[in-house]
């Protein structure tokens, strides 16, 4: 099994973990502390030797953070975890704080008097948001520190230390030296001598590289230089790398330690290419002490990455239908076992993940299953432990959200299904749910436009009833990378242009906390629109093609709500799915799959 359900937080060891903390805040002279979730490659997921916010708090969701004062401990969480965190921290030491409507700044400028002092670890923000929590916390200074969390944290565990695997240049489709030689191009035009790379999956993708340093994340936590020959220094644990990775990097790219990178920095001949947006504070902080001059930019990686060219894009195909059939014999066996009454969400996750292993290709999962039966369905983002796995009853939905990590692709899914006999309240939200997902699939528009101009378009059946979700509606995914990708997804504050290549998750939901959660998801492609008569052929028209092929519980539609282009898509999805995924399922899934993929 890669996932495990062994409780990794409890709340009742937040009150005198921040106590301790608050004696160093004393003994540093400083009036506050921030604890980033983040850590120095300011990624989603961290390693537990980097999982400081939840080590403190208890909280162990993906995004927020915990400022503590000397009478204060705000724990700050977005809508996807409002329910989760106050089951996870104790709620007389920590306060749940509604994030981004309340931001730092302000709040540090309402809590502390002027003139106080508030410190930071300067490797676990960037410059960004530092500047951002600066301006608005006016008459408070901002302090970088030591890590006053790893000063308590005595039993902090060692970093990762995964070997370094060779990504296959069949799924790559471009060489490491192509891809360093076409960037370090892109950073000439930008007038730059060299770039700082600090996002991982930028780095992995770049060299061609994969590791196993991050939980379902195959990259490898590194630093690099990326100067405008193409030659690269990279800076990671030499003990990670074997002979035929080392030969196959060559002599255009030098392996150091990763402690050295800091100094670095402060050899290197402006000017520096350096992501506001990714970038620890203390890149710049180097870069500016020694007087190198720098470039703000983006990473020159993101966008090429999100772009994926035709080994990667049938890479992921072919992921999409491997993982597809083990989707399909899971949904079968669930189908078959749920209304027993025996099954609880752990044996659900182990099931997937059994079925997944079927294939003989799981490398890894692309994230941990999230599986919420009835009222744990309405947590977002809800991962079951062995103190709250709870029974699978008949006349309940079950929401579950799922991936995998093959050599070839990554894959993410989510389906929301019936356990045995329908609950009516549930049916109308699931179609407005559905309604919202054929939108975006079934979505055309002009090239240019960005996620923000079709968020819209999956929430308009929602709001049609009054109702609405609190997270993005899809996200950018890796090809056999990390499983939540930037720079573009489909999201109401999404600036960046859509383009052809890119691959983001089509994902609406609803959740009614105490009852239940409703979340559809499937994988999708960018590519060129279909011509159509009488269209305007200077326009040209961008659409989404399906990557994902597992059948929706038709079930759980009230069809009378369903237009009849609606009904059409969804039948002919269904249609394909038979075509796609029947030929390799075992008989009795076959037969299952005919009756689940019936026209409506």
């Amino acid at each position: 099994m890669f996932q495990e359900f062994s409780a990794k937080t409890s709340p009742e060891f937040g009150a005198a973990r921040l106590a301790a903390l608050r004696a160093e805040l004393a003994k540093a002279g400083l009036d506050a502390f921030i604890v980033p979730r983040a850590d120095a490659w300011q990624g989603e997921y961290v390693t537990e030797a980097d999982a400081r916010l939840a080590w403190l708090t208890g909280f162990t969701g993906s995004a927020g953070f915990c400022i503590v004062t000397r009478d204060r401990a705000g724990v700050f969480v977005d809508g996807r975890y409002r329910v989760q965190v106050r089951a996870e921290v104790d709620l007389e030491a920590f306060t749940p704080i509604d994030w981004p409507e309340t931001l730092p700044g302000p709040w540090l400028a309402q809590c502390l008097p002027a003139g106080s002092k508030v410190g930071f670890d300067p490797w676990l923000h960037t410059r960004r948001e530092i500047e951002a929590i600066a301006t608005a916390a006016k008459d408070i200074a901002l302090v970088a520190s030591p890590n006053l969390v790893d000063a308590i944290w005595t039993d902090r565990p060692a970093p990762a230390a995964a070997a370094v695997r060779l990504h296959p240049i069949e799924f790559a489709g471009e060489s490491a030296a192509a891809k360093r030689a076409r960037i370090g191009d892109e950073i000439a035009r930008l007038g730059a001598v060299c770039a700082v790379l600090t996002l991982p999956d930028s780095i992995s993708w770049l060299l061609n590289i994969r590791g196993a340093d991050v939980p379902r994340n195959p990259v490898v936590q590194s630093f690099a230089i990326l100067h405008d020959t193409g030659r690269v220094a990279l800076f990671a644990d030499p003990a990670k790398f074997g002979a035929e990775v080392l030969a196959a990097l060559g002599p255009d790219v030098e392996l150091l330690p990763i402690g050295t990178f800091a100094e670095a920095l402060e050899d290197l001949a402006g000017p520096v290419l350096v992501d506001p947006a990714s970038a620890p504070l203390a890149v710049w902080q180097a870069l500016d002490a020694a007087g190198v001059a720098t470039l703000a930019g983006a990473d020159p990686c993101i966008l090429p990455k999100a772009r994926k060219n035709p080994a990667e894009i049938a890479g992921m195909e072919a992921a999409h239908l491997r993982d597809g059939v083990a989707m399909t014999e899971f949904l079968c066996w669930l189908d078959r076992e749920g209304p027993k009454g025996g099954l609880t969400e752990i044996d659900v996750v182990t099931a997937l993940e059994g079925f997944r292993a079927e294939t003989n290709a799981l490398l890894d999962i692309s994230f941990d299953t999230i599986c919420g039966a009835g009222e744990h369905g309405a947590i977002v983002h809800y991962r079951v432990n062995e103190k709250t796995n709870r029974p699978v009853r008949p006349g309940e939905i079950l929401l579950v959200d799922s991936g995998a990590q093959y050599i070839d692709g990554t894959t993410d899914i989510t389906r929301t299904v019936a356990i045995g006999p329908v609950p009516e309240a549930a049916k109308e939200p699931f179609t407005r749910v559905l309604r919202g997902m054929i939108a975006i699939e079934r979505a055309r528009w002009p090239k240019g436009l960005a996620g923000r101009d079709l968020d819209a378009l999956a929430r308009a059946p929602l709001w049609e009833a009054g109702l609405d979700y609190d997270h993005g509606t899809g996200h950018g995914v890796g090809a056999a990378l990390c499983v939540h990708e930037g720079p573009a997804r489909i999201s109401r504050i999404s600036e960046i242009p859509l383009e052809p290549g890119m691959i983001l998750s089509d994902e609406p939901g609803y959740y009614r906390e105490g009852a239940f959660g409703i979340r559809l998801e499937n994988l999708v492609l960018i590519g060129e629109a279909p011509e159509l008569p009488g269209a305007d052929p200077q326009r040209r028209m961008l659409a989404f093609r399906n990557l994902t092929w597992v059948p929706f519980d038709t079930r759980l539609i009230s069809v009378e709500l369903l237009s009849r282009a609606e009904r059409d898509w969804l039948n002919a999805y269904h249609a394909e799915v038979l075509a796609r995924i029947g030929p390799h399922l075992r008989p009795a899934t076959q037969d299952w799959l005919n009756t689940a993929c019936a026209p409506v």
